[in-house]
């Protein structure tokens, strides 16, 4: 079961507002998405938005065991069209952590990552501009 704490956050993004971004807040790298916020590049997202053209999963830190059914639940929660970034060292690789037996080495190993936004963390434009590189254009 996938406690109501590992929700995604759901904002869009201030330059291209056709595109949902959901936050996996696991570790570290989610503090630079809130300031990603705080400079104005996300904005929450609001009941009255237009339907967005496609979704972005962004996976912020450690992925263990442990939370790894709570990430595939919420990739199966997202609708298509679709894409899973990996954000920072951790989400991507594990990270300092890659050598323990609870952590995985990375997303890809969960679910289909579209790509990756390198950073320990990574600044929050690094992660707007990774997100708009990857979202095919209309």
């Amino acid at each position: 079961m996938v406690s109501a704490a590992f929700t995604p956050i759901s904002y869009r993004v201030v330059a291209e507002p056709t595109v949902r971004v959901h936050v996996s807040e696991l570790a570290c790298c989610a503090i630079e998405v809130g300031s990603a916020v705080a400079l104005g590049l996300l904005q929450p997202e609001a009941p009255q938005d237009a339907p967005a053209r496609i979704d972005v999963l962004l996976v912020s830190g450690t992925v263990t065991e442990l939370l790894a059914p709570a990430v595939q639940a919420q990739w199966a929660a997202i609708g298509e069209p679709r894409l899973a970034i990996a954000v920072g060292a951790c989400a991507s690789s594990g990270g300092p952590y890659w050598d323990s037996i609870v952590v995985l080495n990375g997303i890809s190993d969960l679910i289909e990552t579209s790509g990756y936004i390198a950073g320990c963390p990574p600044d929050p434009r690094r992660i707007i501009d990774g997100v708009l590189a990857l979202v095919p254009t209309p």
